[in-house]
């Protein structure tokens, strides 16, 4: 049963549908999620009772994402470990991420924070937050 506030999707309009399907795609599934829908503008990836959507929308206004302007500023996901986190950082960079504040990582967060903050080429970041043990 969904507890109330948990959210029940997040939807990603994204400018390149195989790209945001190679680097979100390759993402969600390392941190557990399942390949939920798929139609010709979109797919979703579902953990528990939440799902994300990445869909290349008709609607779309825009063709690029800057996560400076007002909205989304990025989305940040519970990693079990440092070793994780540090496993997802190195093999980024080979589906479409790349490491942000690479002179701070993994602590760009500040010092009792261990996280890895990754962009992809589209301009969304992702921030994946070791689960301290």
């Amino acid at each position: 049963m969904p507890t109330t506030g948990t959210p029940h999707h997040i939807e990603i309009w994204v400018p390149d549908l195989g790209r945001a399907v190679l680097s979100w795609g390759w993402l969600l599934q390392r941190l557990g999620y399942t390949e939920f829908q798929s139609w010709p503008a979109g797919r979703s990836w579902q953990l528990g009772p939440t799902y994300i959507v990445v869909e290349q929308s008709p609607d779309l206004t825009a063709v690029d994402h800057d996560r400076r302007r007002p909205g989304l500023n990025h989305l940040a996901f519970h990693v079990e470990g440092r070793r994780l986190v540090d496993t997802l950082a190195e093999q980024a960079a080979d589906h479409g991420w790349s490491l942000m504040f690479r002179d701070r990582h993994p602590h760009a967060g500040g010092p009792d924070h261990y996280a890895a903050y990754l962009e992809n080429t589209d301009g969304f970041e992702v921030e994946l937050v070791a689960i301290p043990r």
